[in-house]
């Protein structure tokens, strides 16, 4: 595989960071997630923490160097993490148990294949133009299917950002599924949090993708959801992708023919990450809070 690949999280305008996204990828495939948590402080990240935590070490046990069925992988790991962060509420006796909308998509065999739940979404681009993103699990969503909204009235809508899918929570979450889409040379994914595309009209994140490499599209794209947003700028994440791209981009490029099989390269931020770390949590905090996502998560490892 050949490829050049961004993330980033910012914290905009909240006192604290609730997105969570990481990569991994071995000689043959690829694995890229975002998710958004919801909940009260800190419970938001945990949930966060765990559905990206638990897909990625799933990923790390399975890719070996590829996934035997990518779909497959993507249904028990989505299914698996939300009974991971229900788990982790009943074991700490919480009243509501705390929630992330999650988006994950994984590259293998020159194809994708990606999942979704809730309002995280992905884009695949190709040449400037946008081929398709998810549908976000979301009141706002089902208004604009069903004629009573414009995608423009949509945007400042005080219900956009209610969804009605999630990982955690009291009910099975609605999971939506891609066909297996093959990719060309220049394709884009971009794997990203409501806080950054909510700001964001689909031709700008179109045109700024065609006029530059993602490793100087994305920044601008995030820094203008910024400056849209204003001082209430939600947090914002974005994860993207340039599959066997050249352009300025090709200078970073990944190759991994040279992997060895069993190896894999991760990207994966936590509550120690600068983009994530929150100054009122001490180190022993974080230890906690590391060591209960993993007995969370550990219940469904395998």
């Amino acid at each position: 595989m050949k490829f050049t690949i961004f993330q980033d999280s910012r914290i905009g305008g909240r006192e604290h960071n609730q997105d969570r996204l990481s990569y991994c990828y071995s000689r043959d495939s690829l694995l890229m997630i975002v998710a958004d948590g919801m909940g009260g402080h800190l419970h938001g990240e945990v949930a966060a923490q765990i559905a990206v935590q638990y897909l990625t070490e799933a990923f790390q046990r399975e890719s070996r160097p590829r996934l035997p069925d990518p779909v497959l992988f993507l249904s028990w790991g989505f299914s698996n993490a939300h009974h991971a962060i229900a788990d982790y509420a009943a074991a700490h006796d919480l009243p509501e148990s705390p929630r992330t909308t999650c988006v994950a998509c994984v590259v293998q065999d020159g194809c994708a294949w990606w999942a979704h739940a809730g309002d995280s979404r992905l884009y695949h681009l190709r040449g400037g133009r946008l081929l398709g993103r998810t549908r976000d699990h979301s009141r706002v969503q089902l208004m604009v299917d069903q004629g009573q909204l414009t995608p423009e009235e949509a945007l400042h809508h005080p219900a956009r950002n209610r969804v009605y899918s999630c990982l955690g929570g009291d009910h099975t979450p609605q999971v939506d599924f891609s066909h297996r889409t093959p990719l060309v040379s220049g394709d884009v994914l971009l794997l990203c949090s409501d806080g950054f595309w909510g700001p964001l009209d689909e031709t700008l994140i179109e045109k700024s993708v065609a006029g530059a490499g993602i490793m100087q599209a994305v920044p601008q794209l995030m820094a203008e959801a910024e400056r849209r947003a204003g001082a209430g700028s939600d947090n914002l994440s974005a994860l993207a992708v340039n599959w066997e791209g050249g352009g300025e981009d090709a200078r970073l490029a990944v190759e991994t023919r040279t992997m060895p099989l069993d190896a894999h390269t991760t990207q994966m931020e936590g509550f120690r990450a600068p983009g994530q770390r929150d100054p009122t949590l001490t180190e022993e905090d974080i230890e906690r809070a590391i060591d209960e996502i993993r007995g969370a998560i550990r219940k469904y490892s395998r």
